[in-house]
């Protein structure tokens, strides 16, 4: 009598008081998901359209007000409607070929889709009446361009390991560069019939390795193991920045003596003036740059990265204006260089805004490029001719390549790997390849001009011709002519230690 009651089921109880009418199942709790899961997904689908709507609305209120303020020119016809599109599918272009992967190989650069875009946008005769952009604002976007890549490549540079490089390492970076840049404008003399000053021009226009296509592809190389314990994918990034600070120095003081009036020897001494000068001016302003702002103020990175782009761009237009063009460059690589080592580890943020800044302005500058080529005026000679002296130029140069790393220590495979991986190039070509063209155009000189043109043509075709064809051979030959390393203690980061095996 003391048991307590046996509860009954719910659904016995309602049955029962239905006269034994069938249990209902009892309602489950929480909800069934497929009616949450719906009203989450309409929820996502509502803001996600009226995050279309608000950018759409923004670019509209955009568009408006700059219309408003420049009327035509952001109309088709204008500049800032030409700059816009050709920023727009420059962009595309460059995420489209950066799609195109192949197996166990590099991917293309970019940079290829960028100038093709800007090629077929000059080419296609309904785009191009509509996409129209002034030469001026051309070449001042390409400046503005060619000074950010100067000041990313000299924050680039890094002390220690081209102390640790020793010899091989400048020479790799030198030699081939000067004796590519010697026979180009031999070659381009003779078959061109370029004036020598403007062979020397191209030949240094043509002589800089691109570091767009040999890093990511040295990376990728150095990811899988390939040439570590010799040192070689440290060697070619180090080298490719000597490489590159040479060609542009060679250039700035070849421009410098072709724009020149006066005595042979008066436009010598001018170009070495206008080499020296800009140094100097790069040291004073990089030192300014190390002590100011100083690290304890507050948002000091973003005053540093202001300073550092607006010297740069004032240098390399100020050198134009004062009439001293081939001091710009080498001062913004040298003033770039001097405050990242008084920065240290502080440099890496600048870095950062700096390179955000190269991938707005290098669409452009790609883009821009290829838009200064136009087919109806090419002529099948200059082509033809340019593409011969291009190739004897790569001969030599791969030749003499080989020649500067006997004595450092490589097998004949990867002394072979070395020369070819120094083929390719863009970066360079595309920023100081129009720069002729447009001083001579301030001069309002018809042949000078067409010296420009004729730089400018070769500089685009070398771009073409070599930038995917390094690209593939560095990648097909980098597995089989390069080694693994044998002490498997090697880890992710043994490429640091790499340099200390490349005594010369």
């Amino acid at each position: 009598w003391m048991r307590a009651p046996t509860p009954t089921p719910r659904s016995s109880a309602v049955a029962g008081s239905a006269g034994h009418a069938p249990a209902r199942p009892e309602a489950s709790w929480p909800p069934s998901s497929p009616r949450v899961g719906t009203n989450i997904d309409i929820g996502h689908s509502n803001i996600h359209m009226q995050s279309i709507i608000s950018f759409v609305l923004i670019a509209l209120v955009l568009f408006g007000v700059v219309w408003s303020i420049t009327e035509k020119e952001c109309l088709p016809g204008g500049n800032l409607f030409g700059v816009t599109v050709l920023f727009i599918c420059s962009v595309t272009g460059g995420k489209l070929v950066g799609l195109i992967r192949l197996p166990k190989l590099p991917p293309f650069p970019p940079l290829l889709g960028m100038l093709l875009s800007g090629f077929l946008l000059r080419n296609i005769p309904v785009v191009t009446d509509a996409v129209y952009i002034d030469y001026r604002w051309s070449a001042s976007l390409r400046n503005i361009a060619l000074a950010v890549i100067l000041a990313q490549a000299g924050l680039g540079l890094d002390a220690s390991a081209l102390k640790k490089l020793s010899m091989v390492c400048i020479r790799v970076g030198m030699g081939p560069c000067i004796i590519e840049a010697c026979t180009v404008a031999i070659a381009s003399h003779f078959l061109m019939g370029l004036p020598w000053i403007w062979g020397f021009i191209l030949g240094f226009v043509l002589g800089a390795v691109s570091p767009a296509v040999v890093v990511p592809s040295m990376l990728l190389l150095q990811k899988d193991g390939y040439g570590l314990e010799q040192g070689i994918p440290t060697l070619l990034m180090a080298a490719s920045s000597f490489d590159d600070i040479l060609a542009i120095t060679g250039f700035t003081t070849c421009m410098g003596i072709a724009f020149a009036t006066g005595s042979m020897w008066y436009n010598l001494l001018r170009g070495i003036l206008e080499v020296g000068g800009g140094m100097v001016a790069g040291v004073l302003l990089g030192f300014l740059l190390r002590y100011f702002p100083s690290k304890d103020q507050d948002n000091v990175v973003m005053k540093r990265s202001f300073l550092l782009l607006g010297l740069s761009v004032f240098a390399v237009f100020g050198s134009n204006v004062a009439g001293f063009p081939g001091s710009g460059g080498l001062c913004t690589l040298v003033l770039a260089f001097l405050a990242s080592l008084g920065w240290r580890r502080s440099k890496v943020p600048v870095e950062d805004i700096v390179g955000i800044a190269w991938e707005v302005f290098q669409p452009l500058l790609f883009g821009l490029i290829g838009a200064e080529i136009q087919i109806s005026e090419l002529d099948k000679n200059t082509v033809g001719l340019g593409i011969g002296s291009l190739a004897i130029g790569l001969l030599v140069r791969v030749l003499f390549t080989f020649v500067c790393v006997l004595c450092a220590g490589f097998n004949f495979k990867e002394k072979l790997f070395i020369a070819l991986a120094w083929l390719p190039k863009a970066t360079v070509q595309a920023a100081i390849g129009s720069t002729a063209l447009d001083m001579a155009r301030t001069k309002e000189d018809k042949e000078l001009e067409k010296y420009g043109m004729d730089v400018l043509t070769v500089a685009v075709l070398s771009i073409l011709l070599t930038a995917p064809i390094g690209a593939l051979v560095i990648g097909l030959t980098g597995p089989r002519l390069l080694q693994k390393p044998k002490n498997a203690a090697w880890g992710e980061d043994a490429h640091t230690e790499c340099a200390n095996t490349l005594s010369a």
